[in-house]
């Protein structure tokens, strides 16, 4: 069975009546790992959050669909259910609510009503991702980010991804604030989800976790649209020369989104 299909054409999407993306067209399929670079102020986390359904991102032009479906008329919890997962670069702190209980609500809504997973079944899992990602078990019974450290909030996020089991996943800035260590977990918590079941978006700024997850293709963004794609080879060359070949080579002076395209 070949994998799912995330489609966006023509994505133009504003907040607070500025337009923040002006036109982005990207297909992630099963299988597929895709990365996204580019300046600060570009739209890459507006991407990302104009996918899961932000309400403070209005779409006013373009589609986004999951295997044909209109992702634009799910709400937020119909998109997660449907197979979409994003790994927030800040992520929330939920007091009251424990690390494993959100975990398995979160995969009961998925699998549904009559199809819960069993307790054992699901500690057995959790307990095997913990010690994948060389996650001390106790967090699991601690309140979901609340007084976690910035790496332990990234191995968390990826903790979700490899139990949900998600068929596109958008990671933004997974990377941020990692040491090499952590960034070393985190790589491979996300390389063990590879499969042509899977699709995968990374969202970053350095090459660095380019070292340790491969992407299929590399995407450049400025002035809210993809204007350069390439391979592997794409992302090592933006380490070495920066931005401004691409700029010269396209023409254009201000790569960010505040001025007019």
């Amino acid at each position: 069975m070949a994998g799912s299909v995330l489609e966006i054409k023509n994505l133009h999407v504003e907040i607070e009546g500025k337009e923040i993306l002006k036109g982005v067209d990207l297909t992630i399929k099963g299988g597929e790992f895709h990365a996204i670079m580019g300046p600060n102020g570009t739209g890459k986390s507006t991407l990302a959050s104009a996918i899961m359904g932000h309400p403070s991102y209005e779409i006013t032009d373009g589609t986004i669909t999951l295997d044909g479906e209109d992702v634009l008329e799910m709400e937020v919890d119909e998109r997660a259910r449907a197979g979409l997962f994003l790994a927030m670069q800040y992520p929330s702190e939920i007091s009251g609510v424990t690390t494993s209980d959100f975990l398995r609500s979160a995969i009961n809504a998925r699998r549904g009503e009559g199809n819960e997973v069993s307790l054992m079944k699901f500690i057995k899992g959790l307990d095997e991702d913990l010690d994948y990602l060389e996650i001390d078990k106790n967090m699991a019974t601690r309140y979901l980010n609340e007084g976690f450290s910035g790496g332990e909030k990234k191995r968390n996020e990826i903790l979700q991804l490899m139990q949900l089991k998600p068929e596109i996943a958008i990671l933004d800035e997974i990377d941020s604030g990692l040491d090499i260590d952590a960034l070393k977990v985190v790589s491979k918590g996300i390389n063990k989800m590879r499969n042509e079941n899977f699709g995968c978006l990374i969202i970053t700024h350095y090459q660095r976790l380019l070292n340790y997850i491969t992407p299929d293709y590399v995407h450049v963004m400025m002035r809210g649209r993809v204007v350069k794609s390439g391979g592997p080879e794409l992302a090592k060359r933006l380490e070495a020369e920066g931005y401004d070949w691409i700029k010269e080579e396209l023409g254009i002076e201000d790569e960010t989104v505040e001025q007019n395209a």
